[in-house]
């Protein structure tokens, strides 16, 4: 893996990295803790808001300290009839539900608490770039854990938004955490402008890259005013089981003070 400073010098000049965490995995702890990792991916519960796109998912909220690097999990907060819920808002960057608040059910404490988690955020959080002035105040922190998981021959999961686009949160990283028997699940990152075309719109000249994540904690990371980004829908690949891709999405956003 590239030393920190090398990969944040790459990631200001493309918009985009690409690394392999994986290496952390080589410490028998690590392995553990990244199995109970997968547990969590394992009873993730269906995306409330598409029953239908055979997306499964968690999300939890955070902050981190930039004079300290302190990272601290934020309070969930709970429905009228006791359920926990984290809200998750994206204004008009997702068209699928634009200016629109989503809850979501929040990561279990005990997930929260795997050190594997904490350096993963940490070290993402050392490869962005921001001005002095952003940080003097916290840095939110939104962990997603997405599932995309296909039973059917018919049937395919997409992500959200099903198109190429930029996220509005200033950096998101992806981890994945397993794939399998999956035919599609291609990343691609393009240049800004192609936010909001099919990936068959995309013209050549326009794509910095596309790939696939293959192994556990291969990795991304975007800058979301540099570049677009899109991964494809999954479908079932010739092995006799189910269509799987687990990945953890992380982002970062600066808290912004208004004053009217």
């Amino acid at each position: 893996m590239k030393t920190v400073k090398s990969q944040t010098e790459t990631f200001q000049k493309t918009g985009y990295i690409r690394f392999d965490f994986s290496s952390d995995l080589g410490h028998p702890e690590s392995q553990k803790q990244l199995k109970q990792l997968a547990q969590e991916f394992a009873e993730l519960p269906l995306d409330p808001y598409n029953p239908n796109s055979h997306r499964y998912r968690r999300y939890s909220r955070g902050i981190i300290l930039p004079w300290n690097n302190e990272f601290h999990w934020l309070p969930n907060y709970q429905t009228p009839d006791g359920q926990q819920r984290c809200e998750y808002f994206q204004g008009a960057y997702n068209s699928e539900y634009a200016e629109e608040y989503r809850a979501f059910s929040p990561l279990s404490e005990a997930t929260k608490q795997i050190p594997l988690l904490s350096r993963i955020i940490q070290y993402d959080y050392e490869q962005t770039f921001w001005d002095q002035r952003t940080l003097t105040m916290p840095i939110h922190v939104g962990v997603h854990f997405v599932k995309m998981l296909v039973r059917d021959a018919q049937a395919e999961s997409v992500a959200s938004p099903d198109h190429v686009h930029q996220d509005g949160e200033p950096f998101t990283f992806c981890h994945l955490v397993e794939r399998t028997n999956v035919l599609g699940g291609t990343n691609l990152i393009a240049t800004p402008e192609c936010a909001g075309k099919k990936r068959e719109e995309v013209q050549p000249h326009q794509i910095h890259e596309e790939f696939e994540l293959n192994h556990p904690l291969e990795s991304y990371g975007v800058c979301d005013r540099m570049v677009s980004h899109y991964v494809s829908g999954v479908r079932l690949g010739a092995e006799d089981k189910v269509a799987l891709r687990s990945a953890i999405l992380i982002d970062y956003v600066p808290t912004v003070i208004s004053i009217p």
